[in-house]
């Protein structure tokens, strides 16, 4: 090997980027560094961590705060960036005035690319900075930043004005940005809710950028500390500014959506939902493409494969809409005296069925899987033999405003059939209505446990009728 070669891959050690950020830590591990580290690693960047304060929480509230020595915290950013190179930094909670001197000298020295969180209160309206060192903020460390991240009461303090619309967000955002930060992003979610929606407003450049997205009920921790890790990892990943908070604000969306009740409180948000999704994303596609051969395989499925087609399916475990559910393109039919898969195991391929799982979800995140067969009371009955939980929906009943509007139905039965039963079943069925199919759905963990458990019931029918 070249020996210039060898030195810049270091005989086989990884390069990656590295960040770091300055922040409090949280003992309920759903905000501060905590959940910063886990961004950056979900991000695939290595993160590096300087603890400004050692906070005692929960879900519920922050107890006791115990603030670090401004010497102790200026030691630790020293003896990192004296060994490790760091593409981009974030603060956080800078409690103390001596604090947020310290890293104003730092950040100056240093010339660190850094992302800026004003964490002025935590969720629950607990203070995390002192008045003293919230003007420090403002005047020493805001003018050093790349990127400021405030919510809309942080921004109505920094810029000292009243945030009630969109335009007075915009106003914030420049004045913000003229005490000398180059870029500022005003989180919108305390703004009152609007159709609905949410609007975070980007001023760089002298340009605005408004990201919109769907107001989620969800009381969410650690949202911003996630948010503005996520920035500095796309930053270090080497996209421009504007591509790195359009990054985040989609990696945010999934980690909020799919937030992890933990506790009797706030939800933590779960920065590692994307990278679940994507270290399943292979294993989800063989299950399926396996559940797949295993119906073409045994023959006792062909008199319940249904006249539309039969569909399995398998979501990700942190999926956001139909695009995360993988199916069979085509579907299942039945060609002559065999079942076939007319095309292959794709993404996105299904609608019923992954409209099915997706409603299930939210009520048991294990059940990912399902498929559908031509509806016999002979196999409804062959299930509840094999012990399996059966529920049902009664498309007579269901109202006009479900049936008018495309794929709602699927939703509003499964809910039906799970209200029904007190528990979301195996087996979900309908005796469907004109122009409706009747059918038979079966939930499981996996693609192929859900056709494991429809084999037993098939295989339980093919051997009466031998009989």
């Amino acid at each position: 090997m070249d020996p210039k070669l060898r030195e810049a891959f270091h005989m086989g050690e990884t390069r990656i980027p590295c960040v770091m950020t300055i922040a409090g830590s949280d003992s309920g591990g759903g905000a501060g560094v905590e959940a910063d580290l886990k961004t950056f690693s979900a991000l695939g960047v290595y993160g590096t961590c300087v603890i400004t304060a050692v906070t005692a929480q929960n879900t519920r509230s922050v107890y006791d705060i115990f603030c670090a020595p401004p010497e102790l915290v200026k030691r630790q950013i020293e003896v990192v960036l004296e060994d490790i190179s760091v593409g981009a930094a974030k603060t956080g909670m800078l409690y103390s005035e001596q604090i947020a001197e310290v890293i104003s000298e730092i950040l100056g020295r240093y010339r660190l690319r850094v992302v800026v969180d004003p964490v002025f209160r935590a969720g629950t309206g607990v203070p995390l900075i002192s008045e003293k060192a919230k003007k420090t903020l403002v005047r020493l460390i805001v003018p050093q930043a790349c990127v400021v991240t405030p919510n809309i009461l942080e921004a109505e303090e920094i810029a000292d004005t009243r945030i009630e619309s969109l335009e007075d967000a915009k106003k914030a955002a420049e004045k913000i940005a003229g005490l000398g930060a180059e870029a500022v992003v005003v989180k919108g979610g305390h703004l009152k809710p609007k159709e609905g929606k949410v609007y975070d407003v980007l001023y760089s450049g002298r340009m605005f950028k408004v990201f919109e997205k769907p107001r989620l009920k969800v009381e969410s921790h650690g949202s911003g500390c996630v948010f503005s890790a996520a920035i500095t990892a796309y930053l270090a990943l080497g996209e421009g500014l504007v591509e790195a908070v359009g990054k985040a604000e989609e990696f945010m969306e999934t980690s909020i959506k799919h937030s992890l009740k933990v506790g009797r409180g706030r939800v933590p948000v779960n920065p590692m939902a994307q990278l679940y999704n994507r270290s399943e994303m292979f294993c989800v596609l063989e299950d399926v493409e396996k559940a797949a051969r295993m119906i073409e395989a045994n023959s006792e499925f062909l008199p319940f494969i249904a006249e539309v087609g039969t569909q399995v399916a398998m979501a990700l475990p942190c999926p956001s809409n139909e695009k995360d559910v993988a199916a069979i393109e085509g579907r299942i039919m039945r060609l002559g005296e065999r079942a076939r898969a007319v095309g292959s195991v794709q993404f996105g391929a299904s609608r019923h069925i992954a409209s099915m799982i997706l409603s299930v979800m939210k009520f048991n995140p294990h059940l990912r899987a399902g498929l559908n067969l031509h509806y016999d009371p002979r196999l409804v009955e062959a299930f509840r033999k094999v012990g399996s939980k059966v529920s049902s929906f009664n498309r007579s009943i269901e109202p006009g405003e479900v049936k008018s509007v495309e794929g709602r139905s699927v939703h509003w039965g499964t809910e039906q059939a799970i209200k029904s039963l007190g528990r979301v079943p195996d087996i979900i069925f309908d005796e469907g209505e004109i122009s409706k199919e009747p059918m038979i759905r079966v939930l499981g963990r996996t693609a192929t446990e859900s056709v494991d458990k429809a084999l037993k019931a098939v295989r339980l029918i093919s051997s009466e009728h031998r009989e």
